[in-house]
């Protein structure tokens, strides 16, 4: 057991008597649960995907049931109809927000929003109506087979102690290996090569957090509005930037949510791990130097595989320390392909703050249900929705 605190708030899972019982983070919780909105990102490959099923077979255990469930979904016009229909079978007061719908992409468009898209783009979509809604907004990926309900109210526990950020953070180990791979063997050794070079507080944020690539984290809904969201895998990486400039030191923490295990991506290729490294690399050093780092780029790739190389030989004896199967050579092929990642970010398409959209939330929740003809998309938090109600 170890009680290590980062620079930020760290709540550990000790386990006895408060956690889940009638004592402690089940009671300060149970109004915030309530008063909370829920997003829930899939695209298609998730519809009646036996992890995502189980994302929402668990938030149905809630109780309270949270304010609403959101569900930005990226699927093709034949897609929709079947995937709405299964989403609305769990008793949820589910929000079906399709991101690719004809109205969206008109909307977006016609405020100059159009370019790109991805999971940042489509979490960004739920934001705006997710802040409307609740009070607190929680945001879960839905590929994770070991989700459980409590989740939602570890990651709302710092938000009732005065924190504005919270971030989950869990161990990756499954089928008798160490996952977390492009956060172990990318984002880590970045990090800490960049550290050695530069002291500035924005690295030291970003270093304090255990599992920065962990898609789990909730905001207060004012802190919502103020996420500048990339369009794709860049978003755990911009968010931590933004929390860092609204929150802080002193209003982040991270939450220990056990072990998860997740589907995994093969790491080859535009849509592998080496294709997302490219976009986390860009987002991350855009971050650290809109806050005053200067990467010395010449030399950054070749530090970068040297801190890498270190943490495979500490891995490969943690590995083996716990009886697990570790192919040092795989790994330090997954630090030659992400190390031409390393590059100046390019062009800056991050979506503006939900503060300083063009339109409205009711726009986009409109716009993404092009089904409903009864009445308008979605009541404002004065109007708080039934949490029975389905679209």
């Amino acid at each position: 057991m170890e009680y290590v605190q980062e620079r930020i708030a760290t709540l550990h899972a000790f386990g006895g008597t408060g956690g889940e019982s009638g004592h402690g983070l089940a009671r300060t919780t149970t109004d915030s649960v309530a008063e909370t909105s829920v997003v829930v990102p899939m695209t298609a490959r998730e519809h009646e995907n036996p992890a995502a099923e189980r994302v929402l077979s668990e938030l149905e255990t809630l109780e309270p049931a949270p304010a609403a469930v959101i569900v930005p979904v990226r699927a093709d016009a034949d897609e929709i109809g079947p995937f709405r229909r299964w989403l609305e079978s769990f008793a949820l007061p589910i929000r079906v927000c399709w991101c690719t719908a004809p109205g969206v992409e008109t909307l977006l468009a016609d405020a100059g929003l159009a370019n790109g898209f991805g999971k940042g783009r489509d979490v960004w979509l739920a934001l705006g109506p997710a802040a409307e809604l609740g009070e607190y907004v929680v945001v879960h990926d839905a590929d994770a087979r070991s989700y459980e309900a409590a989740h939602v109210r570890r990651l709302l526990a710092p938000l009732t102690m005065e924190f504005e950020f919270s971030k989950g953070y869990y161990a990756r180990v499954e089928d008798g290996q160490l996952y977390g791979r492009l956060f172990r063997l990318f984002y880590e050794p970045l990090i800490r090569t960049l550290s050695a070079d530069h002291d500035a507080p924005v690295l030291d944020y970003l270093e304090a957090f255990r599992y920065a690539l962990a898609g789990e984290f909730a905001a207060t809904a004012d802190l919502a509005q103020q996420l500048r969201a990339p369009r794709a895998w860049g978003l755990e990486v911009g968010t931590l930037g933004d929390a860092f400039d609204h929150a802080g030191f002193d209003g982040s923490a991270q939450v220990d949510l056990g072990r998860h295990e997740h589907d995994h991506r093969a790491v080859a290729g535009d849509t592998g791990l080496e294709g997302m490294s490219r976009e986390v690399a860009a987002e991350l050093l855009r971050v650290v130097e809109e806050r005053g780092v200067g990467p010395d780029y010449e030399t950054l790739q070749e530090r970068y595989l040297t801190t890498g190389d270190r943490l495979v030989q500490q891995y490969d004896a943690d590995a083996a320390f716990n009886g697990l199967a570790y192919d040092a050579a795989s790994e330090r092929d997954q630090l030659a392909r992400y190390a031409e990642s390393v590059v100046p970010p390019g062009t800056d398409c991050r979506l503006p703050r939900w503060v300083d959209a063009p339109f409205e939330p009711s726009e986009v929740l409109a716009a993404a249900q092009p089904w409903r003809t009864d009445r308008p998309a979605g009541p404002r938090l004065s109007e708080r929705i039934d949490t029975g109600a389905q679209d």
